[in-house]
C-alpha cells in the first residue's frame, strides 16, 4: 500500500509516494525493490521537515511511521528504546505517566523519533540540555545490503557522529536508545514578560536565561522604528509536583487546503498588534500544560493548510553570539520593509553545548525563525537580502526548514559534509542534498 506524501511547508511541490514499513524486515525489503527499479531511496518520518530535506530525488520514499513500538524500557534509570516510526507525542503518553520527559522536543510532538535524530533536533532549553541528539545512547543503522549497524559513541562512532543530524542519508534508523530525565509535573511554571525592542529580548535573556529551564521569545517582525524586535519572553520550568499527564490530542483541525493563503500583510498586522497588546506589559507567572507551553500550534491539526495551496516556506537562521543583536536587527528591519512576515516569529537563544553530530545546526548564538506564504518574491528578493545578513554575520540556515539555500551557502555554513557524504549511503539521496551539494 502506498500514498503521495509532502513536506510540511508544501513546497517544493514534489509528491512522494511512501512505501509503508509496518516491521524492520519491511525496510529491507522495500529498499531493495526501489532501488533495483529507481536507484535510491529516502526514510520518510511523519513528514514534519518543512522544505525538501524529507523528499526522495526518485521521490519513492519509505514510510517508517508503522514503526511505532517501544522495545524496551528501564523505568529506574529512565532509559527507552523505541522504532524509529513513533512520534513524541506517543513516546510521552508511555513516559509521562511514570515521570519522565524527553530532554529535548521541538516545537511539534509529532516528529517521530527517526526525524528527531536525523535532523537533531532543538528546543527552548538548548541553553541547557544542547540538541536530540546528545541524549540518544545507541540506535540501529540498516544501510542497503548490510546488517543493520549498532552505533553509539563506541560502536560505528564515525556512523554515529555522521547519523545525528545526518538527514536520513547514512543509512535508515530502525530503534534507538535515548536518556530521559524526571520530572514530578507535566505542566510548567511559566513567567511571561513583554519587551518593547530587540536591546530588550538580549537583556532578558541573558539575565534569565540561566535560571530557568525553557526560554523563548515571539517577535513582532512587522514592528518597525522604535519598536523594531517588540515581543515577549517567557521563560519555564516544570512544576514540582502536579498531574503527570500527556498533551489532549487536538479537536481542532484546518479540513481543507483553501485555493489562496489565509496569511497575509493585513491579517499578520491585525494579528501581531493584537497578540502583543493581549500580553500585559507587567511581569506575570501561571502555571499551564505542556500543549500550550511546547507545541502551541498542534493544538490545531493540519495548521499548514492556512498558507494555501502553493504552500509556504520558513526561514530559520543562527547568528553567533558577538554578531546576533546588529544581525537580528537587520533581518528584522529588512523583513517589516518587506511587508511579508509571521504570525510565529520565535527568537531563541543557543547554548554552548557541542552536539555529537557532524551537521547539527545549532551554535552559540541566537535563534530566529519566521513562516512564510510561498510567493515568487520569496527567492528572488526576500531571501536573497536575508542570505548576505545571516551571511555577513557568520550564521548559517537550518536544513530541516530549508527550500532555497544555495549550494555555497550551505557547503561554507556547514564544512564537514563532505565526511558525511563519504559516509552516505549510496542507496539514499534526497532532492535537498543534491541540490546543495551539486558543485
Amino acid at each position: 500500500m502506498s500514498r503521495a506524501l509532502h513536506s510540511w511547508g508544501c513546497y517544493p511541490y514534489a509528491p512522494q509516494t511512501g512505501h509503508v514499513c509496518h516491521w524492520q524486515s519491511d525496510v529491507a525489503a522495500h529498499a531493495g525493490n526501489i532501488v533495483r527499479l529507481r536507484g535510491s531511496t529516502l526514510p520518510y518520518g511523519n513528514g514534519r521537515s518543512y522544505g525538501d530535506s524529507c523528499l526522495a530525488f526518485t521521490s519513492q520514499v519509505l514510510h517508517m511511521r508503522g514503526l511505532d513500538r517501544f522495545i524496551q524500557a528501564d523505568w529506574v534509570n529512565g532509559l527507552v528504546c523505541v522504532e524509529a516510526g513513533i512520534t513524541l507525542a506517543e513516546i510521552f503518553a508511555i513516559t509521562l505517566p511514570r515521570g519522565w520527559f524527553l530532554p529535548v522536543t521541538p516545537g511539534t510532538q509529532f516528529v517521530t523519533c527517526g526525524g528527531a535524530i536525523a535532523n537533531d533536533v532543538h528546543g527552548k532549553n538548548h541553553h541547557r540540555r544542547g540538541t536530540f541528539g546528545a541524549h540518544v545512547l545507541r540506535f540501529g543503522l540498516m544501510r542497503h545490503g548490510v546488517e543493520t549497524v549498532i552505533c553509539s559513541r563506541d560502536e560505528h562512532p564515525d556512523l554515529f557522529a555522521a547519523t545525528i543530524g545526518g538527514l536520513g542519508l547514512t543509512g535508515v534508523i530502525v530503534w534507538a536508545e535515548i536518556r530521559l530525565i524526571p520530572v514530578r509535573s507535566s505542566q510548567i511554571e511559566r513567567t511571561v514578560m513583554r519587551f518593547g525592542e530587540l536591546a530588550e529580548f538580549f537583556a532578558l535573556s541573558a539575565e534569565r536565561d540561566a535560571h530557568h529551564e525553557y526560554s523563548v521569545a515571539w517577535i513582532d517582525c512587522l514592528a518597525k522604528g522604535r519598536r523594531r524586535g517588540r515581543g515577549v519572553f517567557i521563560v519555564g520550568d516544570h512544576a514540582q509536583e502536579g498531574e503527570l499527564t500527556a498533551a489532549v490530542p487536538s479537536r481542532w483541525y484546518m479540513p481543507a487546503t483553501p485555493p489562496f493563503s489565509m496569511v497575509n500583510e493585513l491579517s499578520l498586522r491585525v494579528f501581531n498588534e493584537g497578540y502583543w497588546r493581549a500580553h500585559p506589559a507587567r511581569r506575570t507567572r501561571d502555571r499551564i500544560g505542556m500543549q500550550p507551553f511546547f507545541y502551541p500550534l498542534d493544538r490545531i491539526l493540519h495548521w499548514n493548510r492556512i498558507y494555501g495551496r502553493r504552500g509556504f516556506q520558513q526561514y530559520q537562521c543562527v547568528i553567533p553570539e558577538g554578531a546576533a543583536k546588529d544581525a537580528l536587527g537587520e533581518l528584522l528591519r529588512v523583513i517589516a520593509d518587506s511587508g511579508q512576515g509571521s504570525f510565529l516569529s520565535v527568537l531563541k537563544r543557543c547554548g554552548e553545548i557541542v552536539s555529537p553530530g557532524l551537521l547539527s545546526f545549532p551554535l552559540p548564538g541566537v535563534s530566529l525563525a519566521l513562516d512564510f506564504p510561498h510567493n515568487a518574491r520569496l527567492e528572488l528578493e526576500l531571501f536573497p537580502r536575508l542570505d548576505a545578513i545571516v551571511r555577513a554575520g557568520g550564521g548559517r540556515l537550518y536544513p530541516a526548514k530549508d527550500a532555497h539555500m544555495s549550494g555555497k551557502d550551505f557547503r561554507c555554513s556547514y564544512p564537514r559534509w563532505e565526511q558525511l557524504e563519504a559516509l552516505r549511503d549510496p542507496a539514499l539521496m534526497s532532492r535537498f542534498w543534491k541540490r546543495v551539494t551539486a558543485v
